[in-house]
């Protein structure tokens, strides 16, 4: 039986100030170099509520112009909706994971997966928040990659 092809997805870290919305991005660079912007759905979002409202950390915004990406989203908390709104909700690591599966309703429609899953060697995406520079270049390398692999397993 061939896999239904994705036409949303949601990104989800911590905060949705570093990883998530950096993953929006460049996911929507992606889908617009394959003509497909039109066609699927994409946001970001945060297990906490913390910084709703806010841009994403200035640090991770400086290094994504640094790439060429403009973040533009502003923090928000996964909502009950999302779990139906997405066809894939994708956490940055284990913890991330561990809260999704909490807040899922029993009944959801979203499957949700690891952004591990997505890069090779298989690996977190870990939090840059509390590092320096490097942590900010390397999430960004992984989401690039998971990004373009993500197009070609779930999309095309």
């Amino acid at each position: 039986m061939e896999n239904k092809k994705v036409k949303s997805i949601l990104f989800v870290c911590l905060g949705n100030i570093c990883r998530s919305p950096m993953a929006e991005t460049i996911m929507a660079k992606v889908l617009e170099d394959a003509g497909l912007s039109s066609e699927i759905k994409i946001d970001s979002a945060g297990i906490i509520d913390y910084h709703e409202g806010e841009k994403a950390d200035s640090r991770m915004r400086q290094h994504a112009a640094d790439h060429g990406y403009d973040i533009l989203h502003r923090s928000r908390p996964v909502k009950e909706e999302d779990f139906y709104e997405f066809d894939l909700i994708i956490g940055m690591d284990q913890s991330n994971m561990r809260e999704l599966e909490y807040k899922r309703p029993s009944d959801a429609t979203a499957r949700l997966a690891m952004a591990a899953q997505y890069v090779t060697p298989p690996q977190p995406v870990p939090d840059p928040y509390y590092g320096g520079d490097a942590g900010f270049e390397f999430v960004i390398t992984l989401l690039e990659e998971a990004c373009r692999n993500i197009l070609e397993m779930e999309i095309q």
